[in-house]
């Protein structure tokens, strides 16, 4: 079974930065397209960024020009920048790819 593994999270204030990472287990992930997904508390999962197998992007509309996705395949790690965060980035992030179920998330909290 893949496993995946967040990290990075924390508390940040309105307009600072920080970066996910997540650790894939296994032989394949240079294969994998890899997602980041985020929840609000009280809201449904929503999917934010999307990195394939080779190199392609796309985001939702509301990260784009602040949240940069990218991965290391020699690592074995996706991560996700996020620059000028607002409280409305508030979630808990999950990394994922269909190889794999949900890990733990981590949480970005953004408040003063």
């Amino acid at each position: 079974q893949v496993q995946l593994v967040e990290s990075g999270g924390d508390l940040v204030q309105p307009g600072g930065s920080l970066r996910l990472s997540c650790v894939v287990s296994g032989s394949s992930f240079s294969v994998y397209n890899m997602n980041w997904w985020r929840q609000a508390a009280g809201k449904q999962r929503e999917w934010i960024a999307i990195i394939t197998s080779d190199g392609r992007t796309q985001y939702l509309d509301s990260v784009k020009g602040r949240f940069t996705i990218s991965r290391d395949n020699a690592k074995n790690t996706v991560y996700l920048q996020m620059n000028s965060l607002i409280p409305e980035d508030t979630a808990i992030y999950y990394c994922k790819t269909n190889a794999a179920s949900w890990g733990q998330g981590t949480q970005v909290t953004v408040s003063t």
